[in-house]
């Protein structure tokens, strides 16, 4: 039986013991599903988890990571859509976490970065939130999770985290977590710093051939990465009278990742082989803050009135020297230096005010605009020892500057239809101008309507019927237009950028059926969706007159098509020996459908994999404070594909497993055990390479066979409370 069929199998046994198996909830403080089928979760329900954080929470509700996918659906964002972590602007969706039921305004200080932050001792209950309100600051997730904190005249807590990491070069790095967090009064507020290590020491070897089969090349590689990312945030919150109520946020960060990578290169065309050794030194330095904040007006008859902004702003700088060493040891000649800069800013202002229909109880209208704008300041400078030349030669500079002035006029019409129905309709209209100044000087006007229906049906308290159809338009990454470094190709020194690009569309259908066990012991969630794409992004010629040089850049390339089926189970077994088992999976099929603009034929769209499969494992003690599990992820091989002008990529990994422990020990701390990828998941890539044209009109001339891992990582962490 093929192995892909037996991962189907193996899944759907999963939920047929997910379906078949007889548990109890807790008798103390279970959660309570309301008829609008909303999940409530009171902090006791928690208590005998001794959580530490809001996080440690959410881990122990069944389905939550069906909350956690956010507003992407079923189809998991991917082309043509418009939210993500780099979307401009702040939009109607994004992050679907909110607190107290209000949505932070920032776009990297949101409400699920403050999940690890918030100390348990300061939440009242956790809502799971399954149907639609005109009362929601955020609009189009499948669930919203919304924390609401502990009302109370003056509270305080100091939560905090050491941690060292253990790589399996030996090296050992530190790291930390500090969080205060109360109420005084009307007052509330959030100050929080940490530093975390992202060490990476990575390990790769390459075998490559020539065309007709020959020995070409073997590559040693062996790179290191030292970064150590420095994040401090606040949110701060007014409640002036039962009306007023007024948020601050701020967010400051730093990171500096210098990183070496050395190559060993065997020629084995020759005999004996030659050897050359190069040696890349990278220093990337980048620097980030945002400063957010809302005011929001509850006038007498219940309308609501809502203003936030948000200024942010990130410098980053990425220098790369390259040098080739003697053989001997005897020092080396620099052959390249690269030297690319950017500064992105972004200035966000947005309004909204929402009402009920007069004589109506069961429909809300919100109105509102937002306006975005954002530049990008980037410069390029490529270097090069030239043959015969006895010092670097300045082959190329790129200056560029992109700004975009975006507005969005949206109107969202809520309608409770009855008890068990409900109809959202939002009708977005996007205007934006985008311009470029330097090597181009170029500027266009752009026009979007937007709508999107999502209805919702509870068939019964437990089983929820969802369906959603959407317009959508990505926002074009502003790094496509200019000339760009290169990190996945140590041959390609930049990569180019194109000013033609043009908006990805997608219409978007998602069905969804979600069944939730009694008692709140288990979910299992069914989502199939269907993408049609307009104006897709992958690689395109855009080779000039030059006969002897073909060139690629990001542009579109056709329309396409994109579906598949999620299937999410969770379910929380009955009490065995005192302890509780909560078991997690996720299985995931797709395919995709372009065509490709070299080879003329239809194809997956690029980097689009065919499905991954995830298990989660979590064993509670709750009488012996102690806890482990682990939880695994697959991707499904030979599916990632990236075609372009001379070369065909094709991506695999291997599965990626994280085991942890947990006990509430000495002092009231909690001490946690973590390994990451304990088997040495490799991460591999097969690249052909073609000469002589495209890879449609030239030959065969080099395949490329690589493979590199991480090794396993141990961390261990002591948490406590103040």
């Amino acid at each position: 039986m093929p192995r892909f069929q037996r991962k189907i199998i193996y899944q759907a046994l999963l939920c047929g013991l997910f379906a078949g198996s007889a548990g109890g909830a807790l008798a103390q403080d279970a959660p309570v599903t309301d008829e609008d089928a909303t999940v409530t979760y009171p902090a006791s329900f928690f208590m005998q988890f001794e959580p530490f954080s809001v996080n440690d929470m959410l881990d122990r509700i069944p389905g939550i990571n069906i909350a956690r996918q956010g507003g992407g659906g079923g189809g998991g964002g991917g082309p043509g859509f418009s939210g993500g972590n780099n979307r401009r602007g702040l939009g109607m969706g994004g992050d679907q976490v909110l607190i107290n039921g209000r949505r932070i305004a920032g776009k990297e200080n949101e409400g699920s970065s403050q999940l690890t932050r918030i100390p348990a001792s300061q939440v009242d209950y956790i809502e799971i939130i399954r149907g639609t309100s005109g009362d929601l600051d955020v609009r189009g997730g499948n669930q919203v999770i919304n924390i609401v904190l502990l009302e109370a005249e003056t509270r305080s807590s100091i939560a905090y985290e050491v941690n060292t990491d253990h790589y399996h070069d030996d090296s050992l790095k530190p790291g930390g977590k500090i969080a205060w967090s109360g109420s005084r009064g009307g007052f509330d507020y959030l100050v929080s710093a940490e530093s975390e290590p992202r060490y990476e020491h990575r390990i790769g070897h390459e075998t490559s051939i020539l065309g007709d089969g020959s020995p070409n090349e073997r590559i040693k590689r062996v790179s290191t990465r030292k970064a150590q990312p420095m994040v401090i945030s606040s949110n701060l919150a007014w409640q002036v009278g039962d009306a007023d109520l007024f948020h601050l946020n701020l967010q400051y960060e730093d990171d500096s990742a210098p990183e070496e990578a050395r190559r060993d290169i065997l020629d084995t065309r020759y005999d004996p082989p030659l050897v050359d050794l190069e040696l890349d030194v990278l220093d990337e330095t980048e620097g980030f803050w945002e400063v957010g904040g809302d005011y929001e007006h509850i006038f007498s008859g219940g309308q609501r009135w809502k203003t936030l902004f948000i200024v942010n702003r990130a410098d980053s700088e990425s220098l790369r020297d390259r040098y080739l060493l003697e053989v001997n040891g005897d020092g080396g000649t620099q052959d390249l230096n690269l030297d690319f800069a950017n500064t992105y800013q972004e200035r966000i202002l947005r309004t909204g005010y929402t009402f009920d229909f007069p004589g109506s109880g069961n429909q809300s209208l919100e109105v509102g605009i937002e306006r975005a704008q954002t530049i990008l300041d980037s410069n390029l400078q490529l270097d090069l020892l030239l043959s015969g030349g006895t010092a670097l030669t300045p082959i190329s500079f790129s200056d560029a500057r992109v700004e975009e002035i975006r507005y969005e006029s949206f109107a969202v019409h809520n309608w409770q239809i009855n008890d068990r129905m409900t109809l959202e309709s939002t009708l977005i209209f996007e205007q934006s101008e985008i311009s470029q100044s330097g090597d181009v000087s170029k500027s266009r006007d752009f026009e979007f309507l937007r709508p999107k229906i999502d209805y919702r049906f509870d068939i019964t308290p437990a089983l929820q019927f969802r369906a959603t159809i959407e317009k959508d338009v990505a926002q074009l990454s502003f790094s496509d237009f200019t000339e760009n470094t290169s990190e996945a190709d140590d041959d390609q020194d930049s990569v180019a950028g194109n000013p033609d690009l043009r908006q990805e569309q997608s219409w978007r259908y998602d069905l969804n059926l979600e069944y939730r066990f009694n008692e709140d012991n288990g979910v299992l969630n069914t989502n199939i969706f269907y993408h049609e794409l307009i104006d897709l992004i992958e690689k395109l010629d855009v080779s000039t007159s030059t006969p002897t040089q073909i060139l690629s850049a990001n542009g579109n390339i056709g329309d396409g098509e994109r579906y598949g089926i999620a299937l999410d189970g969770s379910y929380r077994f009955a009490s065995v020996a005192d302890s509780q088992i909560l078991l997690t999976s996720n299985l995931r099929v797709e395919d995709s459908s372009v065509v490709d603009p070299f080879l003329d034929i239809e194809r997956r769209f690029s980097y689009q994999g065919r499905g991954s499969a995830r298990i989660g494992f979590r064993h509670d003690f709750p009488a012996r404070n102690f806890n482990y599990g682990f939880n695994w992820s697959h991707n499904f091989r030979d599916g990632r594909i990236a075609y372009d002008i001379d070369k065909i990529e094709r991506y695999n990994s291997g599965d990626f497993i994280m085991l942890y422990a947990e006990n509430q020990g000495w002092g009231d701390l909690i001490y946690r055990f973590e390994v990451y990828n304990p088997i040495e998941n490799p991460r591999c890539r097969v690249r052909s390479r073609y000469l002589g044209g495209t890879i449609a009109t030239g030959y065969l001339s080099e395949i490329e066979d690589s493979c590199s891992h991480t090794g396993p990582t141990f961390a261990f962490k002591i948490r406590g409370t103040i």
